[in-house]
């Protein structure tokens, strides 16, 4: 069983990870996400859950905003080939989430650690970084430099590259 939106928050809490979680209805798509700006400060996030023809997959952390080249973007994050959008299947087995709830988050359910985690250079620049907690019924905030400590505490290397536009 994937881990909860509480596994995840008790988590933060034993690597003493302050994050702060607003409730909101479901949101889907950057674009419901951007009627709550002005009462979540922070970064943004858009998550892009990619894999390339070798079956090597990638979570893309960035801004919401941010113009990611899809056929380019291979290069930079170290994909045997171009990439496509990962399978809902694989994204609920590797990261425990579906469609709409992809979350930065999701690698504390890649165990085994198929997932290549990279955040964009400048989503990281912004002091608070803003995601799903494993659900899109909510938004949590924590520090840039505590996405960085969550991330190596699963296992995963911290990937900032500059994949953005």
């Amino acid at each position: 069983m994937p881990k909860t939106e509480a596994d995840l928050m008790a988590f933060l809490t034993e690597l003493g990870i302050a994050a702060s979680t607003k409730r909101h209805p479901p949101l889907y798509t950057v674009a419901d996400s951007q009627a709550l700006r002005g009462e979540i400060a922070g970064g943004h996030t858009k998550n892009l859950f990619l894999k390339d023809k070798k079956d090597n997959f990638f979570l893309v952390t960035v801004g919401e905003d941010a113009v990611v080249d899809l056929k380019q973007i291979h290069q930079v994050i170290g994909a045997a080939s171009r990439v496509s959008f990962g399978r809902p299947e694989m994204l609920m087995e590797l990261l425990g989430v579906t469609p709409g709830a992809v979350t930065v988050f999701g690698v504390i359910n890649d165990t085994a650690n198929r997932v290549k985690l990279v955040l964009d250079k400048d989503l990281m620049e912004h002091e608070v970084i803003n995601g799903h907690p494993l659900t899109n019924e909510a938004t949590t905030s924590i520090a840039a430099r505590d996405l960085i400590k969550f991330v190596e505490a699963t296992g995963h290397d911290a990937a900032i590259l500059k994949v953005s536009a």
